[in-house]
């Protein structure tokens, strides 16, 4: 790090410590030269990612969005919030690693409706029946016929 007194580019770092809730780090240093001490702070970059909508419109990517479109697929099924959340930051981070700028809503959705179906049919249906658009009780029925012909049943406490 470069000196902002001298410019000298050796410094020291004397005290390192986490900031902003552990999302920072704030670093002491002095100079090697004029022995003047500054304070610099490391953060992660993030990349804001810009989600294309079916009609082309962007609008930046919004965590606490898809959070409760999984609540809602999830309404009144034995699905505690504790797995909603890891399903949001497993997707989000996934999102992060692929350094995309812009991703479809359609990929997005793709993602949700793969963990929902793992752990809850009625959530993924409910999902499924928002997010793809069923124009009519055919494609919904060929929806679930899908999901049937499937592993069997992911509910957590449900009949055989």
């Amino acid at each position: 790090m470069k000196c902002p007194f001298c410019g000298n580019p050796d410094t020291k770092v004397i005290d390192s410590r986490p900031t902003e809730e552990g999302r920072a780090i704030r670093r002491r240093r002095e100079c090697e030269s004029c022995s003047k001490r500054f304070t610099t702070y490391e953060k992660l970059e993030e990349i804001s990612l810009m989600v294309v909508k079916k009609d082309g419109r962007r609008e930046p990517f919004d965590r606490d969005k898809m959070m409760r479109g999984i609540i809602k697929a999830c309404e009144k099924r034995p699905v505690p919030m504790a797995k909603i959340e890891s399903i949001v930051s497993e997707i989000e981070r996934g999102l992060n690693n692929m350094m995309e700028k812009e991703m479809e809503s359609s990929v997005i959705g793709d993602y949700v409706m793969e963990h929902l179906e793992k752990i809850d049919d009625v959530a993924y249906v409910r999902f499924a029946s928002v997010y793809r658009y069923f124009t009519d009780a055919e494609s919904f029925s060929k929806e679930i016929e899908k999901l049937l012909r499937g592993q069997g049943s992911k509910n957590p406490g449900a009949e055989s």
